[in-house]
């Protein structure tokens, strides 16, 4: 082939590039979710499908694939056409499991393009109502007066409330005994019984046993407090200056997405993240909208990964 066909070959690939970009999408778009419908990352993902759907005029149709957590939804996206239309509402999963299933199932930094941030939700501990263990500065306490035997509850191992607890304990240089679940339901049903006293779980999973007075929010892993446990103190407030370990959530699409499209929805779901309807639904379920480039996100599931890698090893953590 000549240059000067070569040229002519390069000019029209990016012509029909820009044209497709233009026209995306004339399609419905399907967005995954690796769980199960009604927890937290689903409500996230059907409030920003249901707005991104009318400003985009075509359906944002929510496939919810449970499983291996989160890593048939993460190889239904990988194998998917890399066109836009198949995208996947991601949380801190995205980041640890590389590490915690070997060999690992994927890399998030060469399989998938990072499209959008849009929100977190903070991990909270909660306690049984009765328990004597009132605060973080009593939980560090009991901890180091007998290492080990201060039992708490989480949806599973290598959860992001696993994980979250694991970070907390590092931090404070105490040692705690995890109890893993199959799930936040059924944790958090053995800690109102008084069969442990402590469950770490998002923060929408205890709101209605902290509003009944079974549970008690000791502490929130946000940044900052959250409007739903105002009375809740952060983690850093409660003795761990600038500890964070929230559950966040952004959209991401396969690896060759085109650019121009991965823009266009960027800024699609940057629009719904600023209304106000989103951001009430967010706030309802415990958690803030969260906006950045989708450089920054990258920036973030690059050192989310590198956090897991090193907390994943040095605490022997294994997945149910």
């Amino acid at each position: 082939m000549t240059t000067t066909r070569c040229c002519l070959f390069a000019f029209l690939l990016a012509l029909m590039t820009g044209v497709n970009a233009q026209v995306f999408p004339d399609k419905p778009i399907h967005l995954l979710v690796g769980y199960a419908p009604g927890g937290a990352v689903d409500i996230v993902a059907r409030t920003v499908a249901q707005k991104i759907s009318t400003t985009l005029g075509q359906p944002v149709i929510v496939d919810n694939k449970p499983g291996a957590g989160t890593n048939i939804a993460v190889r239904t996206l990988i194998d998917a056409p890399a066109d836009g239309y198949t995208l996947m509402m991601s949380a801190n999963a995205l980041a640890a499991n590389p590490s915690l299933y070997q060999p690992s199932p994927f890399d998030p930094e060469r399989d998938v393009v990072p499209v959008s941030m849009v929100g977190r939700v903070p991990v909270v501990i909660a306690a049984n109502a009765e328990s004597a263990i009132v605060s973080v500065q009593k939980l560090i306490e009991a901890a180091r007066a007998a290492p080990g035997t201060v039992n708490y509850a989480s949806p599973g191992n290598g959860s992001t409330p696993h994980l979250a607890m694991e970070l907390f304990a590092h931090a404070a240089g105490i040692r705690l005994s995890h109890v893993p679940y199959r799930g936040g339901a059924p944790a958090i049903i053995d800690v109102i019984g008084g069969q442990l006293p402590l469950v770490a779980v998002n923060a929408l999973e205890v709101l209605p046993h902290v509003k009944s007075g079974k549970l008690r929010v000791l502490a929130v892993m946000s940044p900052a407090r959250t409007a739903i446990y105002p009375d809740a103190p952060t983690i850093a407030e409660s003795g761990q200056p600038g500890f964070e370990a929230a559950v966040w959530y952004g959209v991401i699409a396969p690896a060759a997405t085109p650019k121009a499209v991965v823009a266009k929805l960027h800024g699609e779901i940057q629009k719904a993240l600023a209304s106000t309807e989103v951001r009430e639904r967010m706030a309802s379920v415990g958690g803030e909208v969260l906006t950045m480039s989708s450089e920054q996100f990258g920036a973030l599931i690059h050192a989310e990964r590198v956090r897991y890698e090193k907390l994943i090893r040095e605490a022997k953590i294994k997945p149910d």
